[in-house]
């Protein structure tokens, strides 16, 4: 092994602390592991001498031995306190765990699942319980998810002693994988439940009762733990995401805490003004139209719109009036009306007709045909 100072080969200084030391090796584990450099004899060998260098330095009495003797101190045939077998596997389980998966037993856990809840908007805004039924993978009633026969249990692994995971040893390293056997769970099924056939799951439908808040819009999602798929074997259930879909209304459109709606009003409303009845989710209010009101002119209603699920303000609702042209027209109105035409002219009583005309007059002047 080389003589290198051990300090100098993960590059720290020699008051590091056992975290700052941890870290380098780790950085350079990660960067010179055989596994990741594809046989680079270079790289292979710089790994074993950061690795030697931590069993070093991350065993507080070598460290001592080492500061105080250097590389006789940990030498086993010059005979220091500090010297000795080291604990390379407990350095490897630590360290290689963060890279490759630690020996920890796996516990399978129930997938996730989503539910499209359609809603109104009425009940979105003031909220409600809704019940639906969701198909899904349940708890098998008869082996109580356990998977194991009545009058049986799951038994240990053999292959990995129900650690669910096994070492394999490649050369120098010894790498820990899921056990194929078991897949990680760390027990298998000797006499499977017949009616799950050992899975402790069945396929069945579900009714959950769903509480909606006040405020929540299109996107939103509600979630119910635990009421996921159920996983094999007795492992965790998944959890079950509502996801929130407004659907279309004929009066309202919302957008965010704001309310948005068209008010059609007469030509002879819009010219004189008046008072009408607008709706709103909590009732009529009275809108007060003024006179000479234009097309799509917006008038807001202060709170009546909606208070989102995660805001504390009350939003708006925004009412744009749409001034309609009278339809199904007899002669003796059609007649008034040209009167009424001539009498009110252009340039006084339409400034908005009178100067669209002029615009479009200036432009044709300024273009060459």
């Amino acid at each position: 092994m080389s003589k290198q100072d051990f300090y100098e080969i993960l590059g720290v200084a020699k008051d590091a602390s056992d975290a700052d030391i941890k870290k380098a090796y780790r950085r350079m584990a990660m960067k010179y592991h055989p596994d990741r450099t594809s046989g680079d004899k270079s790289a292979e060998e710089k790994f074993k001498s950061a690795t030697h260098a931590y069993e070093i330095l991350s065993d507080p009495k070598k460290r001592r031995a080492y500061d105080q003797y250097g590389h006789a101190g940990v030498d086993p045939s010059q005979g220091h306190p500090g010297a000795g077998p080291g604990g390379f596997g407990d350095i490897f389980n630590d360290i290689f765990s963060d890279i490759f998966g630690g020996a920890q037993r796996r516990e399978q856990r129930g997938a996730d699942l989503r539910y499209n809840l359609e809603l109104s908007l009425e009940d979105a805004v003031k909220g409600t319980n809704v019940t639906i039924q969701v198909p899904t993978w349940v708890s098998c009633s008869s082996c109580h998810g356990s998977g194991a026969n009545k009058g049986s249990k799951p038994a240990t692994c053999r292959s990995c002693d129900g650690h669910g995971q096994v070492r394999i040893q490649q050369g120098f390293f010894t790498l820990q994988q899921t056990c194929p056997t078991c897949r990680g769970t760390g027990k298998t099924i000797t006499d499977p439940c017949r009616p799950c056939h050992g899975q402790g799951r069945v396929r069945d439908e579900k009714k959950l009762q769903v509480k909606i808040p006040p405020g929540v819009d299109t996107g939103d999602r509600i979630r119910l733990n635990g009421e996921g798929e159920a996983a094999p074997q007795g492992g965790v259930a998944g959890d079950l995401y509502v996801e929130v879909h407004i659907q279309e209304h004929p009066i309202f459109q919302r957008d965010g805490e704001n309310l948005y709606t068209e008010v059609p009003i007469s030509f002879i409303m819009a010219a004189l003004g008046g008072d009408l009845e607008v709706p709103t989710l909590n009732g009529r209010v009275k809108l007060h139209i003024p006179p000479e009101t234009q097309t799509g002119k917006i008038f807001k209603l202060s709170g009546k719109g909606v208070k989102p699920v995660r805001g504390h303000h009350q939003g708006d609702l925004l009412c744009r009036v749409i001034v309609e042209t009278p339809v199904d027209l007899n002669r003796k109105q059609k007649e008034m009306l040209r009167e009424f035409e001539k009498e009110m002219g252009l340039a006084k009583h339409s400034p908005r007709v009178d100067k669209w005309f002029g615009r479009v007059k200036d432009f044709f002047e300024k273009m060459k045909f």
